[in-house]
């Protein structure tokens, strides 16, 4: 892999924990997620302006757009239906496991060849990645539900990423963004509305995050943007959408040491144990040619 689209998913990945480090426990986590989409709209607005961008370009590539959005809509289903379901620890490695899901569909439906080393490097990474975050005393199959919904998710977000990347050889990454976070805003707003609690209005279901916590709000939408820019800008540079998706699990192990340092989670040296995993099947990656 270019060291240089490298640089760009590893620098991405570090900011994307920070991201979620900001948004955990909000106190209200549908608004807080439904505000970081619209910002991303009003972000990648301004962006597409300031380079002098036209947003009508997306005409070359509505259907890429279509299947971005409606990748990340199946997204968002699927985390919420899980979180619903109060599992979400348990079948979180299932929804990061996407990059699985690119290579298979890849392969089966897109003409894409990988080489051993690029699937060697995928493998080693996957499993680092996935017992990073797998509780021992739980099975995945003790609730069928809930492990389709996370397949859904992790599905919907290999989705995205294959649309993506045939995107960037088409339009501007912030072209892109606007208008998939155009369609987000639309699928998602409907969606929260709808599964609000009974005693909450829709407007505080949409809009109460923006009250209670809108700098953290600002402070995540603003890093994950940039995080998602350098992705999109991997993707433009010619980056392969497996290698690439798999090389973003490295936000995983910084993930697991802010948990440590600033949350206490448990269970910090085990995992940076098979963080140690999950690198090396970076290394692989980044040296397959």
């Amino acid at each position: 892999m270019d060291i240089l689209i490298a640089g760009l998913v590893l620098v991405s990945a570090s900011l994307h924990p920070v991201r979620d480090f900001l948004m955990k426990g909000v106190q209200f986590p549908e608004s807080a997620y439904f505000g970081v989409i619209v910002l991303w709209v009003i972000l990648a607005a301004i962006h597409a302006w300031a380079v002098d961008a036209s947003l009508l370009s997306v005409v070359t590539a509505w259907p890429l757009v279509l299947a971005s959005g409606g990748g990340l809509f199946l997204y968002y289903v699927g985390v919420q239906a899980t979180m619903a379901r109060g599992d979400l620890s348990v079948y979180y490695p299932i929804i990061r496991s996407s990059p699985l899901f690119i290579v298979v569909a890849g392969f089966l439906f897109l003409g894409h060849r990988y080489s051993p080393a690029l699937l060697a490097g995928i493998g080693v990474t996957l499993v680092g990645a996935f017992f990073l975050q797998y509780r021992r005393s739980i099975t995945l199959f003790h609730t069928p539900l809930t492990l389709g919904a996370a397949s859904v998710a992790m599905a919907g977000h290999g989705i995205t990423a294959l649309a993506d990347a045939q995107a960037m050889q088409l339009i501007e990454p912030m072209v892109l963004m606007v208008w998939v976070n155009i369609l987000l805003v639309l699928f998602c707003g409907a969606y929260f509305a709808l599964r609000r609690p009974p005693y909450r209005s829709r407007g505080a279901q949409l809009l109460a995050g923006w009250r209670a916590t809108p700098l953290r709000i600002i402070a995540a939408g603003a890093l994950s943007y940039v995080s998602y820019l350098l992705i999109l800008i991997a993707f433009q540079l010619g980056g392969d959408v497996a290698a690439v998706s798999t090389l973003r699990q490295a936000s995983i192990p910084i993930s697991v040491l802010l948990g440590g340092m600033y949350l206490g989670e448990q269970s910090v040296g085990r995992r940076l144990g098979w963080s140690a995993v999950l690198a090396v099947g970076i290394i692989i990656i980044i040296l397959s040619r």
